[in-house]
């Protein structure tokens, strides 16, 4: 019998996790192929600090090649670019088209797959608000390489109110229907806590813009946390902590293009205003990485297999509904494509059914709107259960039946308000489950036994403990699969 080819498009949490735990799973019963165009894998939540400068990139970034090795895996310097599902020149597997993005630049080759695992992350869609990111006029903090540009500019910006300046800086989101608001809410008070540290806050203004309608709703809705026995809106906390440090804020915003120095956007009532900056660090929409997708007969399938957003179509309810009829049970359970059953797509790559958080649109039919979440812990269990239920298939015949539905699924969320042995805090969260179960929670969507909040410094340690700690995984250190996604 040949060997089964398990090919995994993308090195991130999901990408990695997925082929990690596949050769684990399965060892010489399988060939595991990586094919990602980037050489390094990069933990991007501590590119947060990257762009403080209180870490280097160095810091977050690691060669997979010899990680990759060392498991037996192959790696495939290469962007995908075409996809084969019912197969290619009379060949009965699937079939991937890559580029080379390596040593041989531009050669292009071709994988069969038996199992097919999309976790190719975002494309950072700077292109969708004229003049943002940083072939424009603001900042990012999406790779280590945008971060540390944001520090080296953090740091002009700083010497600059050393010596007496008033300074300008704005942080958020640069459209409309960004996600990530949680990384945004972390850049901010780093950066606060920077300006503190340097003795200059009171040469700031610091502004942070964003497509929440209202502060703590992070793409998903709004959390009722406990809080010491309370049940606490995150509206209310993160309220009391912009207000705490005099953070100015810019709510329900669709930035519309960024100019040298300033930032135009339109708001929910459909007011256009302007912001004059020093300094912004603004993160982009996300988009899918399309494959051109052919049947057997060479006839193009892609719309088929990819939504107009360029994410891979799943085992979801993409049924269009208002925001009042939607259910739980609209998100996918196992990942797996409707068409074609060995192809799976787990973390950014999947398309969602639908947002989180309520959808809005101001008067001139501009769409307010935070895009799902699903980075990080979520997307690193989605990609071991789809490992695990690939692994089930080969052993048995029959694909295996876990799941990791974001409507089951908890998530634990520290959020970073600074670093540092005296000044180091963080927001602490969890939330179970991630998109609210109105049916199974009437009350608030959520199981708030297991749906708490904390702020203080021993999330500022727990999160620096975990950055070494799936640095460590990453790595494939010894007994790495223990340690929990």
């Amino acid at each position: 019998m040949d060997t089964i080819n398990i090919v995994v498009l993308g090195a991130g949490v999901s990408g990695h996790t997925a082929a990690m735990f596949c050769k684990r799973y399965l060892g010489e019963r399988v060939n595991v192929t990586v094919i990602s165009p980037e050489a390094q894998y990069n933990w991007i939540p501590s590119n947060i600090w990257v762009g403080v400068n209180r870490m280097e990139a160095k810091d977050v970034l690691l060669t997979l090649a010899p990680v990759y090795d060392k498991q037996n895996i192959s790696f495939i310097q290469a962007k995908a670019t075409e996809l084969y599902p019912e197969g290619k020149n009379g060949s009965i597997r699937g079939v991937v088209a890559y580029e080379d993005t390596g040593n041989n630049e531009g050669r292009k080759s071709e994988i069969e797959y038996d199992f097919l695992v999309n976790a190719t992350g975002p494309k950072l869609n700077f292109q969708a608000t004229p003049g943002l990111g940083p072939d424009g006029f603001s900042l990012s903090v999406c790779t280590a390489s945008h971060a540390t540009e944001a520090a080296n500019h953090l740091a002009k910006v700083i010497d600059e109110m050393k010596q007496g300046h008033i300074r300008t800086l704005a942080v958020g989101m640069g459209h409309g229907t960004c996600t990530c608001e949680g990384a945004a809410f972390e850049y901010v008070f780093n950066v606060d806590t920077e300006l503190r540290r340097a003795g200059v806050r009171d040469k700031a203004e610091l502004i942070y813009i964003t497509n929440e309608a209202e502060l703590g709703d992070f793409g998903v809705d709004g959390i009722q946390l406990d809080v010491s026995g309370f049940i606490t809106p995150s509206k209310l906390m993160a309220d009391s902590l912009f207000d705490e440090k005099k953070i100015k804020t810019i709510l329900g915003a669709h930035v519309e293009r960024v100019e040298e120095g300033k930032v135009f956007y339109t708001d929910l009532e459909g007011k256009k205003s302007s912001i004059d900056f020093d300094f912004a660090m603004l993160l982009p929409p996300f988009k899918g990485h399309r494959l051109t997708t052919y049947n057997k007969s060479g006839e193009e399938i892609t719309d088929k297999v990819f939504t107009p957003n360029d994410f891979m179509r799943v085992d979801a309810d993409y049924t269009v509904k208002p925001y009042e009829d939607w259910k739980a049970k609209d998100w996918p359970r196992h990942y797996q494509n409707p068409l074609y059953k060995n192809v799976f797509a787990v973390g950014i790559a999947f398309a969602p059914p639908h947002q989180i958080s309520k959808p809005r649109m101001n008067p001139d039919g501009v769409l307010i709107a935070p895009a799902p979440p699903r980075t990080g812990m979520p997307s690193a269990v989605m990609g071991k259960v789809v490992a695990e239920n690939i692994a089930q298939q080969i052993k048995t015949g029959i694909l295996g039946n876990k799941t990791a539905s974001m409507s089951d699924l908890g998530a634990a969320c520290i959020a970073s308000m600074g670093t540092g042995f005296k000044m180091g805090s963080a927001v602490s969260i969890t939330m179970c489950p991630i998109v609210p179960n109105y049916e199974k929670y009437p009350e608030t969507g959520r199981d708030t036994k297991n749906t708490f909040g904390e702020i203080g410094m021993a999330g500022h340690w727990v999160k620096k403990i975990l950055h070494y700690m799936f640095i460590y995984k990453a790595k494939a250190k010894p007994f790495w699969w223990i340690i929990p996604e």
